[in-house]
């Protein structure tokens, strides 16, 4: 998937060349459009006993996976508030001591369109007693898991390598905190 046009949007012409996925030009009418990075955020929630939460996903890309609650940055809303607003779409919990953990870039291929992202990711917390809502479409399930070592990792049928990069920082710093 290259995500190329076949006609310039400006003017129509057929001479637009996607420049290394990075720009589309158009010889014609010098058009430039920039295919910049879109940003998400998911959320590394445990409970009690030391599980984590993910979501089955229900919809495309990677349909039936496992994910963390998350998901894209609106346009003119920060990280920080895109992490509650898509926990509560998600989970219909609002979650409380969001932490910055790290960011890796991630691939998110949909309807023939591949987007370059870059996520963002936070540990937080659930209130007490919290009851998980899964939005219609987009969660099927909730699961927790323990994730306690670089084997019960590997077993995770994760729908993105960005989190299991995340859940290896995540173990690490556990580790080093004990």
């Amino acid at each position: 998937m290259q995500n190329d046009f076949r006609f310039c949007p400006q003017c129509g012409g057929e001479r637009v060349r996607n420049v290394r996925m990075r720009a589309w030009v158009c010889a014609d009418c010098g058009f430039e459009l920039y295919n910049n990075v879109a940003t998400a955020v998911g959320l590394v929630i445990c409970d009690a006993d030391g599980r984590v939460l993910f979501e089955r996903r229900g919809k495309e890309p990677r349909k039936g996976f496992l994910a963390f609650p998350g998901g894209f940055v609106d346009p003119d809303e920060s990280a920080e508030e895109a992490a509650f607003r898509e926990c509560e779409e998600e989970t219909g919990v609002r979650p409380g001591n969001l932490r910055y953990l790290c960011s890796f870039p991630n691939t998110y291929a949909y309807k023939d369109i591949v987007y370059k992202t870059c996520d963002l990711f936070f540990a937080a917390e659930l209130p007490a007693g919290a009851e998980l809502r899964a939005q219609a479409g987009e969660v099927t399930a909730f699961e927790y898991r323990f994730v306690r070592n670089e084997q019960e990792l590997a077993e995770l049928p994760l729908a993105f390598e960005s989190a299991r990069k995340t859940l290896a920082v995540w173990l690490d710093r556990k580790s080093r905190n004990r």
